[in-house]
């Protein structure tokens, strides 16, 4: 072995030795050091994955129910109305009226409504045209000369439109079918809901629990046939209903309970109208007016909440201008003398001719011809000629004059007024509101008598009323929960309890006006609480529903608001924007697509009701679940 190959293996052995010692000393730091123990991986909750197309959203309209898949691009429409066969022989015809309503017969109503249409003409003639020309005068006079003389033609003996077949004698018809019930038939024709409420009334099927079968029954019907969902899978599937911003809490328990238990949905979602408006459309603010066929609704939403003290609701819609343009047509001598407000084919024709005719174009003016035809089972088809000047434009306009129509005796405008509570609810807002008024007395006691302690035996006359009493004063009014803690909790009781009244006494006449819509939207903005969400609301005004989908109606609105809007905002709003077809969508269907929206959003998670919860809880999943003040 050479010098060389010797100190190889020398430096190897001194390698090894090394190794050794570092192992040795691993082994003493281990035997005397106590390592930290790292605690084994915990895996988080797995959230449960939404599965959009098992999630139905609801969308229940006085007119028309849209109803989908939240994967669906569009809902399907159907008229939400039913017809039932009557369960005796000789039973009375009953049909809820579908352009008439009550207070229409007073003896003040068509005064009322003269002087209405007297405003609305004013206004007509003091606007230019937009290249600065008068419009030409056009009396009703002139159109009914020619329209006295018009003569029907015969297109086609024979309609090819049936009634609907009922020789089977099925218990109930749905939609289109019952609307195309012959009215010799044994069968009563229901709408169940009402001006944005479940339509409880004294006649036949009026009642709380017909209102509910009768909804129950027509959504069950779409999602079976229309949808294809059979009823024994709802257990897989959820819902998310849409409900009024003013709605009545005791109609909305009861429909949830209809879901969840009666029809069996797995678990449940309710939110507001307008917030699903805003979530449709993109837009994180705007004052949402939401003009339907029976009710209009208007609230200002920011962040996806909707502010209290904006909410309005108007106790009419798109029925009341086709009901008022029918009045003006014969005025005018409407060519088709047999039509009737009371036939619900005629109340089609008329809506249909609403649609087509009307609009808020103060450039159009003069006479104009038009054609209609008229297409019933057992009849011909007729074609009419028609002549109109302003009727066109008077009938929608009365939407911002509503005293044209001629309504007398009815509540015209709604305010959000507090929950009347719930016995299945005791820990309500009326309980919190008791209680801190409670401990704010018990609390300025104290620190009464330790700054000003009365002398030995005497007892001074304390001004202070019984706190319950204000506390029910304050839960008539829509006051926030501040409001309510400063005028309850602190001052000074006569002043506390007049000024409560005094509001209560103002907002019964405020609801017993008739509000138009410009007057309403400028109301509802300037209830909100500062200078920059009143700027941000001016800014977007979201007009939706199909009450006011008329050629024109952008610009007339825009119009009205810039022109009626305090000045001092006019120097800070930079633009008053007024949006007809966000996304360019269908306006009838944004707050449908809203909801479809709000089922695929991860913080929806939190908003489920589920089956088991409500069947335990109750309506208190609602207080808890509820992204709104319930």
């Amino acid at each position: 072995m050479t010098q060389t190959d010797r100190d190889a293996e020398n430096g190897r052995d001194r390698e090894k030795d090394r190794e050794k010692e570092k192992e040795k000393e691993k082994e003493k730091e281990q035997r005397g050091v106590k390592r930290p123990i790292v605690p084994a991986a915990v895996p988080e909750p797995l959230q449960e994955q939404i599965q959009a197309n098992f999630i139905v959203v609801i969308h229940p309209g006085s007119r028309t129910l849209r109803m989908g898949r939240a994967t669906d691009t569009l809902p399907i429409s159907v008229p939400h109305v039913i017809a039932r066969r009557h369960k005796q022989g000789g039973q009375r015809h009953y049909e809820d009226q579908c352009l008439l309503r009550d207070g229409l017969n007073a003896t003040e109503s068509n005064e009322q409504r003269q002087n209405g249409l007297k405003m609305v003409d004013q206004v007509i003639w003091s606007k230019k045209m937009s290249n600065g020309v008068r419009r030409t005068p056009v009396s009703a006079e002139q159109a009914r000369l020619y329209n006295r003389q018009i003569r029907p033609a015969v297109l086609d003996p024979n309609s090819k439109v049936n009634w609907t077949n009922t020789s089977h004698q099925p218990e109930y018809l749905v939609g289109e079918e019952a609307l195309y019930v012959n009215p010799a038939d044994c069968y009563s024709i229901h709408w169940p809901v009402c001006r944005g409420h479940l339509n409880i009334h004294s006649g036949p099927g009026g009642s709380l629990t017909a209102a509910l079968a009768d909804l129950e029954t027509i959504w069950s019907h779409a999602l079976q046939k229309l949808l294809e969902i059979p009823l024994k899978d709802l257990k897989y599937y959820r819902c998310i209903l849409l409900i009024p911003d003013i709605c009545n809490r005791q109609h909305v328990k009861e429909v949830v309970n209809m879901l969840l238990v009666k029809m069996g949905f797995s678990a449940v979602v309710v939110h507001q109208e307008s917030v699903c408006v805003t979530f449709g459309s993109g837009l994180s603010s705007a004052c949402v007016v939401d003009v339907g066929d029976q009710k209009t609704s208007v609230c200002c939403v920011e962040d996806g909440v909707s502010h209290r003290s904006s909410r309005l609701c108007l106790a009419y819609g798109g029925s009341d201008v086709t009901r008022c343009f029918f009045w003006l047509m014969q005025r005018a001598g409407f060519p088709y003398r047999e039509c009737q407000l009371s036939n619900k084919l005629d109340c089609m024709l008329l809506q249909q001719l609403k649609e087509s005719f009307c609009h808020l174009d103060q450039d159009i003016s003069g006479l104009q011809d038009h054609e209609f035809r008229t297409r019933f089972p057992d009849s011909p088809v007729l074609l009419y000629q028609l002549r109109l000047g302003d009727e066109k434009l008077q009938a929608p306009m009365t939407l911002f004059y509503p005293a044209a129509f001629g309504i007398v005796g009815q509540k015209m405008t709604s305010l959000l007024h507090r929950s009347q509570g719930d016995t299945e609810d005791p820990h309500d807002e009326h309980f919190l509101l008791t209680t801190q008024s409670k401990q704010d007395q018990s609390s300025k006691a104290t620190t009464d008598r330790k700054l000003f302690p009365k002398p030995a035996g005497f007892e001074g006359e304390s001004n202070m009323c019984d706190p319950s009493e204000k506390g029910n004063l304050a839960q008539d009014l829509d006051l926030g929960h501040a409001q309510a803690e400063c005028l309850v909790g602190g001052a000074d009781a006569e002043e506390t309890s007049s000024a409560l009244l005094s509001r209560k006494t103002a907002m019964t006449q405020f609801e017993g006006r008739a509000l138009g819509v410009d007057k309403a939207i400028l109301h509802s903005i300037d209830s909100c609480a500062s200078d920059e969400t009143k700027r941000k609301m001016y800014s977007c005004i979201l007009l939706v529903g199909g009450g006011l989908l008329f050629h024109g109606a952008q610009e007339f609105l825009q119009h009205r608001i810039l022109n009626k809007m305090p000045p001092s905002f006019r120097c800070l709003v930079e633009n008053v924007d007024v949006i007809t077809r966000p996304k360019d969508m269908d306006p009838r269907v944004i707050a449908w697509k809203g909801g479809a929206v709000l089922a695929c959003l991860d913080t929806t998670q939190e908003l489920w009701i589920h089956q088991r919860e409500w069947q335990r809880f109750g309506v208190r999943m609602l207080r808890e679940r509820a992204a709104f003040v319930w």
